[in-house]
This record gives C-alpha cells, sequence and structure tokens, in this order.
C-alpha cells in the first residue's frame, strides 16, 4: 500500500466509527469536521456505504443525515414481543368478579349489582385479556348480549372449574369484603344460595330455555355495540 492509500483507508475507519457511535444520524457537514484535514466526507461514505451493502448494517442516508442502520430485509427477523403486564383496576375486578359469579350475566345487571356504570374500556380490557366471552343473548327486550367467564380465566387463576370459586369466609379472610364492597356483596349472595341448598338459583328447566339463547354467534359489530 502507498502512503496515500493508507490514509483513505484510515479515513474509512474514522468516519465508521464516528457514525456507530452515533446516536442519530449526523449531517455531511458534522463529519466532515471531524475527519483528517484534507478529507472529503462524500466520496468516503460512498466508499463506505458499498462496504456495507451486503452485510446486516448499512450505510444509509436519512433526510439530510447519514447513520448505521439495520438492513431493511433483515426487520422481521429482528422483532421482539414482550408481555406487559398491567394492573386490574377496582372497576375491571369487580366486574371481572360479577361475571364469574352471575354469569351469564349482561352488562345491565352487571351495572345493577355494583351500582354504577361499566364504561366499555372495563369490558374491552377483560375481553382483550381473554377472560371473558360472550354467552349468546337472553331471550328479554333488546335481546342483551350476556357474558361469562373462559377457560383462559380458569387457567390463569388455577381453578378447576367455576364451583372452584371461592367462597364467604375465604374472601374474608383476604380482606377482599373490606376493600372490594362490589366483590364482597356478589360473594355473599353466591354463598348464602349455596348455604340454602340452592333455592335461589334458576331452575334448569324448559322455561330457562326459552329465556336464553346460549352460545350464539355474535358479529364484531354486534359486540361492539354492547361494549358502548
Amino acid at each position: 500500500m502507498t502512503v496515500m492509500s493508507l490514509d483513505r483507508f484510515q479515513q474509512v475507519r474514522i468516519l465508521e466509527a464516528i457514525l456507530f457511535a452515533a446516536s442519530e444520524p449526523l449531517p455531511e457537514d458534522m463529519l466532515q469536521s471531524r475527519l483528517p484535514e484534507g478529507a472529503e466526507v462524500r466520496p468516503l461514505l460512498e466508499e463506505l456505504k458499498g462496504l456495507y451493502a451486503n452485510r446486516g448494517v448499512n450505510v444509509v442516508k436519512i433526510g439530510k443525515g447519514w447513520a448505521l442502520r439495520t438492513a431493511a430485509d433483515l426487520t422481521p427477523h429482528l422483532k421482539i414481543e414482550t408481555v406487559v403486564r398491567r394492573r386490574l383496576s377496582r372497576a375491571a375486578i369487580e366486574t371481572l368478579a360479577i361475571i364469574a359469579y352471575h354469569q351469564p350475566v349482561t352488562r345491565a345487571e352487571i351495572e345493577d349489582i355494583r351500582g354504577v356504570a361499566v364504561s366499555r374500556g372495563t369490558l374491552d380490557i377483560l375481553l382483550e385479556a381473554g377472560w371473558i366471552r360472550p354467552r349468546g343473548r337472553r331471550r328479554a327486550p333488546g335481546k342483551p348480549v350476556t357474558w361469562g367467564t373462559s377457560d383462559s380465566f380458569l387457567d390463569h387463576f388455577g381453578l378447576e372449574g367455576l364451583d372452584a370459586l371461592p367462597g364467604i369466609e375465604e374472601l374474608k379472610a383476604t380482606g377482599l369484603l373490606d376493600r372490594r364492597t362490589g366483590v364482597g356483596t356478589l360473594a355473599m349472595q353466591s354463598s348464602e344460595a349455596e348455604e340454602e341448598g340452592g333455592e335461589d338459583e334458576e331452575p334448569e328447566d324448559e322455561d330457562d330455555e326459552e329465556e336464553f339463547d346460549e352460545d350464539v354467534d355474535l358479529s364484531d359489530e354486534e359486540l361492539l355495540k354492547d361494549l358502548t
């Protein structure tokens, strides 16, 4: 190599290092100011661009600046999916508990038990988590959508079935009856019904079948209408 080629090789290395260390695209005038005297930034950039052409990282021009960026064809291989854990709000917990203990239950019935309106966001969160599912439409005026828990709900909370849901004594032990009035009320109703031998439960007879269309396929538009 001649002295001149060694100098050019060093200039390319310097330019490469500058781009590698930069956190954002750098304009040519800034790159030029950091190169040794006599170096011409544009030819060096083109040479460096050619060297990186077939690599996993390319030298690219972004707006008025230059930067090292991942090759566009490799983007699908670099996607990372992360699980974001969000703590349920009190409204979501109470709504989920009401659905679990009173399913199949309509939105209006949930609101009647809680004493406040159920926002669209609350049902959206539970539906997105996969813990509730539409159970069909009740044979009543307006044919409201009814909701119930899913297998994912049982799996997440380690329950073999709905009969494994905690009773009033268990909820008292955890303090839920003190801090979450809605949960305590519905649990108490459920436990009292069990203690009385299920007298408050609706009989599963032909009349009950006529009042409720179970497992009816619902379109996205119908679900959206119920959520809003």
